[in-house]
């Protein structure tokens, strides 16, 4: 038989681990949901992980841990690592199982630290039952699972992936194909091999009243089975403890080498420790790709998906990593992003780790603008000419996509879509990013001696900030307009007609209408990217000071405060998100409003989860974590303004 527990991958990764090849998600309860390996954002191989427990005498089927119904739990990161503990108790038996979950640095190992003590007056005779799906490459045929007794363990394999699974104690039972409903059972057939991705083993000990006995398991990854056994039997050469050891001694010397934070407040040490942490995870050690975050929607059901760099989120991010003094993790981005841009100069909207392009919407032009940018924030902080020198074929390159990328009759880039990638138009944010992407390759340019091309680029800078001013500012309220030539559906322009509102069409070469509104005017958090981070209008520019405050007024939400993207959001009903509400405390920052940007940073402190992670969104109703956690690039946004904070002279929070 092939029969699997049913299980509904929960959309919230309550946490992570990793080593930059492997990643892994969990839940609060210390179930692992997803791994992936041997990148962290392809392929994913884990349907579900569980382990439980039958009691003899006390209990006549296997309790799995993750049942809230059997067992209290409680869960946090061993302080300064990515290692996670998290602890069972029982409800109805006299007993506490711990699990510190980690990847090894440098190995293809997940170790799974399990320890069970008897609280209980009497002794303890039991069962540990592992049980593994691992649908690898996400696919639930052409699976196989073997018993393999060189490592007393466990084989799954398909194609070019493997994985052993195996503990340091003497395997008592196995089961290959309705592991689960024979695990649930409490006996193992002893199935030899089966073309089926389900696997169980199982493991006998008995406890004395008070005694603490260690059950290690290993999960090791190999491209073939002989790769992934070799790599289980040095595992097991190694006493858990040590694997531990070296682990936390890994994390904790990354930190060392990080910048610290000089804010007097212990929670937001706590996020920002957690958010340099976080950024090693997303950061792929092969490639240098940069994640937004671990998959959660992986069928597609809510969202587009999210385990993908986009060039975008890749500019925030990557100026935290160097404002943090994480520049090695930058500079291996950018390396990445020459390998990803495509031959006619232009970066597409997002990619897989190996630069190629992921499903997509349609160009985004503000991604090659971001990236541009960040090169030059870059060497801003590190000085590195030879940087320059490698990546400046690449911004030779980019720059002149922009260039030809210019609508001849606003002066702003083409119709592209947005940052939030929902709308096609002329938007002013993305005007804004090209700015910054022709800024920064001006400054490459002249930096290196190509001082013709830094003067053309600038030429074209200050022609886009014109455009801007003559095209995207309302001239009733003096703010800045989301975009011009909107393209929108038949009804909302008839219903733009009815409005008495500006509306034009375009015919394609195929004959093809496309319905325009010739201008967008709503309050968006996007706008603030023409103060921060590009440059293009001062802070106290009146229409910048005017487009904030009436952002503020608009988008922050009623119930929990925080801001939204923009005022009409709907995307998972219309949440206030961490990114956004500090982007207006960096410009708030900028004005030297310090209290209010404090106000708005302590938000975003007061939602992060209890393992100090920062979500996408926070429910506008209940104040919970909503969609995304972690997303690298609300960390990104955290460190950013917590920098921004200290540097203007705020010694606390």
């Amino acid at each position: 038989m092939n029969r699997s527990p049913i299980t509904q991958k929960p959309y919230l990764n309550d946490a992570v681990i990793g080593n930059s090849s492997m990643l892994a998600a969990l839940d609060a309860r210390g179930e692992i949901h997803r791994l992936w390996w041997p990148h962290v954002d392809m392929p994913q191989h884990v349907e579900t992980m569980k382990m439980g427990v039958l009691v003899d005498g006390m209990q006549s089927a296997t309790s799995w841990l993750e049942n809230e119904q059997a067992w209290s739990h409680e869960q946090a990161y061993l302080p300064g690592t990515n290692i996670l503990r998290t602890q069972a108790t029982g409800w109805d038996v006299p007993l506490v199982v711990a699990t510190t979950d980690f990847a090894v640095p440098d190995k293809d190992l997940l170790v799974r630290h399990v320890t069970l003590t008897n609280k209980g007056e009497q002794p303890l005779s039991l069962s540990f039952f592992v049980y593994a799906s691992l649908q690898i490459a996400e696919h639930a045929l052409y699976n196989t699972v073997a018993f393999e007794r060189q490592i007393d363990g466990l084989l799954y394999f398909r194609h070019q992936y493997a994985f052993a699974l195996s503990g340091a104690n003497d395997c008592a039972g196995y089961a290959i194909g309705d592991a689960f409903h024979h695990a649930s059972a409490g006996y193992l057939p002893g199935d030899a091999i089966g073309m089926v991705p389900h696997g169980a083993l199982s493991f006998r000990m008995t406890l004395a009243p008070g005694e603490t006995q260690v059950l290690p398991l290993y999960l090791a990854a190999g491209s073939t089975v002989h790769e992934a056994i070799a790599n289980m039997q040095e595992a097991k050469q190694v006493t858990a403890d040590k694997w531990l050891a070296r682990t936390e001694a890994y994390w904790r010397a990354y930190l060392q080498e990080a910048k610290p934070l000089a804010l007097a407040n212990e929670r937001v040490q706590a996020i920002y420790e957690r958010s340099l942490l976080v950024f090693k995870l997303m950061s792929d050690q092969k490639t240098g790709c940069v994640i937004a975050a671990p998959e959660f929607d992986e069928a597609f059901t809510r969202c587009g998906g999210y385990a993908y760099c986009w060039g975008r989120d890749a500019a925030y991010i990557t100026t935290a990593f160097d404002q943090a003094g994480l520049t090695s993790l930058s500079r291996a981005f950018y390396r990445w992003a020459v390998l990803a841009q495509d031959p006619d100069g232009s970066w597409q909207q997002r990619h897989y780790h190996d630069g190629r392009l992921a499903p997509s919407w349609g160009l985004q032009i503000d991604e090659g603008g971001s990236i541009l940018w960040g090169m030059h924030q870059h060497f801003l902080v590190t000085g590195d000419r030879a940087f320059l020198e490698e990546v400046w074929p690449a911004v030779e390159k980019g720059a002149t996509f922009l260039l030809n990328f210019l609508d001849e009759e606003t002066g702003l880039p083409l119709p592209s879509k947005d940052l939030w990638e929902e709308r096609e138009a002329e938007h002013t944010y993305s005007a804004a990013a090209v700015f910054g992407g022709l800024t920064g390759a001006a400054a490459i340019a002249r930096e290196l001696g190509h001082a013709s091309l830094a003067d053309a680029w600038l030429a074209a800078a200050d022609s886009i900030k014109r455009g801007m001013e003559q095209n995207t500012v309302d001239e009733r309220t003096q703010t800045f307009l989301r975009g011009i030539k909107r393209s929108v559906s038949e009804t909302e322009y008839e219903e733009a007609v009815a409005q008495g509102k500006l509306v034009a069409t375009v015919t394609d070469d195929k004959g093809y209408v496309r319905r325009q509104l010739a201008q967008d005017d709503v309050k968006d958090i996007s706008l603030i990217g023409l103060s921060v981070p590009f440059q293009v209008f001062d802070p106290e520019d009146p229409r910048m000071v005017a487009t904030a405050d009436a952002i503020e007024q608009t988008c922050t939400a009623p119930v929990v405060g925080g801001i939204r993207r923009y005022e009409d959001d709907t995307y998972i009903g219309g949440n206030p998100w961490i990114l956004t509400t500090l982007w207006l405390a960096q410009y708030r920052i900028l004005q030297g409003r310090l209290s209010e940007a404090k106000k708005h940073f302590t938000w975003a402190v007061e939602h992060a989860t209890a393992l100090d992670l920062l979500p996408e969104q926070v429910d506008k109703a209940t104040g919970e974590p909503a969609w995304v956690v972690p997303l690298t690039w609300s960390h990104a946004m955290f460190v950013l303004t917590a920098q921004m904070l200290a540097e203007a002279g705020v010694e606390t929070i």
